[in-house]
């Protein structure tokens, strides 16, 4: 009984390691930042609107975020207190829009914090750069990240595609995306259109699903083929689901696919959505 007894503590004490490279949050400080990245969408005159902010943010206490369509204050602004997040995401942004989706890009990695330690693999649809699919890797472990990341994207436009098209999609953004991932083998990022490109390569098992597709008809084949392969605990998050006007038709196609199986997409102020499988 003793050597059980040993044997179990043993056990537990081995699977609660921490895996590669995971995070350690600092403790708590006495002050809160501001952030401010004027980058927004849908208004008319986004001029006005960064000046009229700018003369209220003084009126604000701290903790002010404006970016991505989000004026918010008294928050803690928890994604920039995380060290290990702050050096992953400013590693990898490319432009001033992945510099304002902050909070977006801290909503995946603490949906991957949680993911690593499942079954499962990680698999993002709509890769486009990779920027979103490598801040992630980078925060939990770099080339040791401990799970295989499958991507999809087709990395082109034609006038056929329902989703709007986006800055650098065209002939070699996949090949500049695959050499982005050179050092990661844990990587398998596929090109074409979905769900098509399913037949080429798919998970079994899935910890962490990341759809950004932009648009309804796609999205809804992504859930139709993956939802069933992530494991209880596996969490999903959907990148459009809470914005309206151009990206409304995403939600109301979803809202009624999970309804049927008795699921209901918790909507985010990011504007995205957020399920956990059960």
């Amino acid at each position: 009984m003793l050597l059980a007894s040993v044997i179990r503590d043993a056990c537990r004490v081995l699977f609660r390691r921490r895996p590669p490279g995971r995070p350690v949050l600092p403790p708590a400080s006495g002050g809160v930042p501001n952030f401010f990245a004027p980058v927004f969408w849908f208004t008319a005159d986004n001029k006005a609107v960064e000046e009229a902010i700018e003369s209220i943010a003084p009126m604000l206490a701290p903790g002010c975020h404006f970016a991505d369509n989000l004026l918010t204050w008294a928050r803690n602004l928890s994604m920039l207190g995380d060290a290990a997040f702050v050096a992953a995401w400013k590693a990898n942004v490319e432009s001033e829009g992945d510099h304002a989706i902050v909070w977006r890009r801290y909503v995946l990695a603490c949906a991957a914090y949680h993911c690593v330690h499942l079954d499962g693999d990680f698999v993002e649809c709509g890769a486009y750069t990779g920027v979103g699919m490598k801040t992630v890797i980078d925060y939990l472990g770099g080339t040791a990240f401990p799970k295989a990341f499958w991507g999809y994207d087709a990395f082109e436009h034609d006038a056929t595609m329902l989703n709007h098209p986006m800055p650098g999609l065209g002939p070699g953004l996949y090949e500049r995306v695959s050499r982005k991932f050179g050092a990661y083998p844990q990587v398998r990022l596929l090109k074409g259109v979905i769900p098509q490109v399913f037949d080429r390569g798919c998970p079994e098992r899935i910890a962490y699903l990341h759809i950004d597709l932009n648009q309804a008809p796609a999205e809804v084949a992504t859930l139709d083929r993956l939802f069933d392969r992530m494991v209880p605990g596996g969490v999903l998050i959907l990148d459009d689901y809470e914005w309206s006007g151009y990206y409304r038709p995403q939600k109301l196609a979803e809202d009624p696919w999970f309804a049927a199986r008795n699921y209901r997409v918790m909507p985010l102020p990011t504007g995205q959505g957020l399920v956990i499988k059960r």
